[in-house]
Order: structure tokens, then sequence, then C-alpha cells
């Protein structure tokens, strides 16, 4: 655990679908009606209830961010963002991308959600290079929190051992440099 500010900072390595906070966020795509990745996982897991509440919605524009209850996970809702597909760098994907984290703390704030869990949006099949995502991913985070003292934890729950090591050096390396 990292303590930034106030917020506690956890990188987990784990399914984000079993995480007991106030909300996970769903990498999803523009449809918001589910996919592969964790899109799909969390899908599967919430169970009907999410699918048909997504419909209502009726989709999510790249970097925003939209919330579900959680149907039957142990989370309270399911805060859905769109990352972008990584193209060459050039096409405002680290805007998109950094937005998609950003927004998704301020739908948390507005809902009073206090806790919060993330995985490595756009880093799967929209080819975001893992390295770059964490360090978009843990400065808007950490941006939010320079503004906002509300959020009490954030958790990065990383699938694979790659992930779960890169987070991890990541946070170091920008925690020390703040010391």
């Amino acid at each position: 655990m990292y303590v930034y500010k106030k917020a506690k900072l956890n990188i987990i390595q784990g399914d984000i679908t079993k995480m007991e906070v106030d909300a996970v966020v769903n990498a999803a795509n523009n449809t918001l009606l589910g996919g592969g990745g964790v899109d799909g996982a969390i899908h599967r897991a919430g169970g009907p209830t999410i699918l048909e509440q997504c419909k209502k919605i009726g989709g999510c524009p790249t970097g925003e961010a939209r919330i579900t209850t959680a149907g039957n996970m142990p989370s309270k809702y399911v805060i859905h963002t769109v990352g972008p597909v990584y193209k060459d760098g050039r096409k405002g994907e680290t805007k998109l991308l950094y937005n998609a984290y950003y927004n998704s703390m301020k739908l948390a704030k507005e809902y009073n959600l206090k806790t919060i869990a993330f995985p490595a949006i756009s880093t799967g099949v929209y080819n975001y290079p893992k390295l770059e995502a964490g360090q978009i991913a843990t400065k808007a985070v950490m941006d939010f929190i320079d503004k906002e003292d509300y959020i009490e934890e954030v958790n990065f729950v990383l699938f694979s051992e790659d992930n779960y090591l890169l987070y991890k050096k990541i946070l170091d390396e920008k925690l020390n440099e703040l010391e």
C-alpha cells in the first residue's frame, strides 16, 4: 500500500470483479454493451442487470465515463469508461486515456463513492503501450487527489503479473520523486 496525500493507493494482482469497493471501473467500448477482456468479465460477473442499464445509457464517448449498479458483483457500482485505441500516440490518445481515469474519479465523487478499483485501461486489445498507460493512469489519479480531497482508496487491479510489477515500479518512482 502507498499513501498519497490522504488517499491509499493499492496495486493488486487479481480479478477486478471480486473487489469489495464502492466502484469498479470497466474498460468499456463505446457501445457499453460488453466485449472482451475486462469488459466481458465485468458483464459476465455482474449479470444481465448491467447490460440492461447500459442499453438505457446508450453508449459513451471515448474519455468519458458512465455509471451503473454492479449487479451480482461485490462492488456497489460499475463506472464504465472508454479508453482510446492506440494508433501512433499522435491522435490525442494521451489526453483521452487521462480523461478516462480522471472522469471516472469525478463520477465517483458525484456519487459519493470513496473507494474505487481500476484496471489497466486500453492496454489489451486497444494496444496502448503498458508503461505509458500506467504513467498516465497514475498521473490522472494523483492529479485528481491533488485537486479533490475526497477519494479514500484507489486500487489498481491488474490481472497479469507483468502489469502488476510495472505499476509497482511506476508508483515507486513517482512517490520517490515527491520525497
